[in-house]
């Protein structure tokens, strides 16, 4: 049998800029990245700063449900 995560759970992360409309993006879409996460160490939704490819730049990327 397999090993008991126990309180890391997966989680994935999506780029603040979904919302805006910025004329200067190559193209239209969702970046988001998955990773893993402790609930007991880090309780609150992370924010990670990290590469957009659809803004061509670092942008803060928010954990979602």
């Amino acid at each position: 049998m397999g090993k008991n995560k126990g309180s890391r759970v997966t989680i994935t992360l999506e780029c603040s800029c979904r919302n805006t409309k910025n004329t200067n993006q190559r193209t239209k879409g969702i970046m988001r990245y998955t990773t893993c996460k402790n609930k007991r160490n880090t309780p609150h939704r992370l924010e990670i700063k990290k590469f957009c490819n659809y803004c061509n730049k670092h942008e803060l990327f928010k954990e979602i449900k």
